[in-house]
């Protein structure tokens, strides 16, 4: 085979190789198990996760009680509530917390 034949054959298996791995890097997922994450976790969060992980809570037990509004001063005040008790509870689980207190399961 000729030089720039082989170099033309490398670069296109190169190209393939490249093209076949950037989509399963770009979709790369985190999994969480809400239920093993402690109120001394989720205090420790930082501020953007601590976001995600409240507005996953908020959507997971409003939509377990049949709540279907969205009412951001409300989210906020529950927010505000679950942290200070997760502050006196640091070793109970969050959601443990969250389905006594809205009775779901």
């Amino acid at each position: 085979m000729k030089r720039s034949k082989r170099r033309w054959i490398l670069t296109l298996m190169v190209i393939a190789f490249v093209g076949a791995t950037i989509p399963s890097v770009g979709r790369a997922q985190m999994m969480i198990d809400m239920s093993r994450i402690t109120c001394a976790q989720y205090l420790a969060l930082p501020a953007d996760q601590s976001r995600v992980i409240s507005a996953w809570m908020s959507g997971w037990f409003n939509q377990k009680t049949g709540y279907v509004w969205i009412n951001l001063n409300a989210y906020a005040k529950n927010v505000e509530n679950v942290k200070a008790w997760c502050a006196a509870n640091s070793e109970e689980l969050l959601m443990t917390a969250l389905e006594r207190a809205t009775g779901t399961k």
